[in-house]
């Protein structure tokens, strides 16, 4: 047990070095996340809705969907009346990939105050097979871990959809 601990420690502290100036440059709550005092990147002084949308498909048309979701929200109750985060974790991840067929569109909806959240444990989970940490978009926030996300939106009052 304690050999696994190790070699699970000695992994995540290669990986970290591996990655540390890419993963440094990206934006993340891993330092500073509390359960019960939601943050977010976007100042939405105004929002008075909310909603988090879970992605946890690798499915492009699912991806396609939740950003349709998430813009029509947007469109409805006006950009700066709602914040509207989408989490991505497991096979999900892969939207916010570096090289995602939505990419540029994330990056078009993270400037109209979208947020895009990633879990970290399944980045570690692809670290592990990979070798390295994924590459994100830039658009994306490093969030511990997605489920817990979920749960503290939800907790703070989102509404939930999972496309």
């Amino acid at each position: 047990m304690k050999t696994s601990l190790l070699r699970r420690l000695a992994l995540t502290a290669a990986l970290v070095g591996a990655c540390g100036a890419a993963h440094a440059a990206q934006r993340s709550m891993l330092g500073h996340f509390d359960f019960d005092h939601p943050a977010f990147i976007h100042e939405l002084p105004f929002a008075s809705r909310a909603l988090v949308l879970q992605v946890s498909s690798d499915d492009p048309q699912t991806w396609q969907l939740a950003l349709n979701n998430a813009q029509n929200v947007l469109q409805y109750f006006g950009d700066d009346k709602v914040r509207v985060v989408v989490v991505a974790f497991g096979p999900g991840l892969r939207m916010l990939l570096k090289d995602s067929p939505v990419a540029a569109r994330i990056a078009a909806q993270d400037g109209e105050g979208i947020e895009f959240d990633a879990c970290h444990n399944t980045m570690e989970g692809m670290a592990r097979k990979l070798g390295h940490m994924p590459e994100l978009v830039p658009a994306a926030v490093v969030v511990p871990a997605g489920v817990v996300r979920l749960m503290q939106l939800e907790k703070a009052g989102f509404a939930y959809l999972r496309p």
